[in-house]
């Protein structure tokens, strides 16, 4: 089993995403979490599908479609840091991307199935990699951030956003 990351691992922002998670097997995690988000689809009506809670805000869409992406970033993370690539990595801006995105115009269930796909992609990333692999250190957005580090971290960004889509968009509890 793969030990969560000590502080020193990630940035202070990330905290709350990896406390959040619970106790346990952090691949099994990544792996419940594909049927969270299928449950989160199949009890969204269509009509909520674009509702936003304040103005200003990103859609149900949207908020699936900004874990697309930032699902990707974070593994393309812990790629290039698994295979001790010390270039530093920038950072990005999610607000840019969601704005130049076309997720409103995508059925719910096709950007759950996205990120199903992305998230069954990346568990086989993680799963083929040495003890070694998963403690190896790089540098995202200026801070220094570890493999295991950045597995804890999607799994805590996407428990966030599903909280926020119960709490603020009535989306169903998964």
């Amino acid at each position: 089993m793969i030990a969560r990351p000590a502080s020193s691992e990630y940035a202070p922002f990330y905290a709350g995403y990896v406390a959040a998670l619970p106790d346990g097997d952090i691949l099994q995690i990544l792996e419940q979490q594909t049927a969270e988000l299928r449950q989160l689809a199949a009890g969204t009506p269509t009509d909520r599908e674009t509702f936003r809670y304040a103005e200003g805000k990103w859609s149900v869409r949207e908020v699936i479609g900004h874990l697309i992406d930032t699902e990707r970033i974070f593994a393309y993370r812990a790629l290039r840091f698994s295979r001790g690539d010390e270039a530093p990595l920038t950072g990005f801006d999610e607000n840019v991307y969601v704005a130049a995105s076309t997720f409103d115009h995508r059925p719910l269930s096709s950007l759950v199935d996205e990120i199903v796909h992305v998230r069954q992609a990346n568990l086989a990333l993680f799963g083929g990699l040495a003890p070694d692999d998963w403690t190896r250190l790089g540098t995202a957005n200026g801070k220094a951030v570890s493999v295991r580090a950045l597995a804890f971290i999607m799994a805590g960004h996407v428990r966030h956003h599903l909280d926020i889509l119960r709490d603020r968009y009535g989306a169903p509890a998964v």
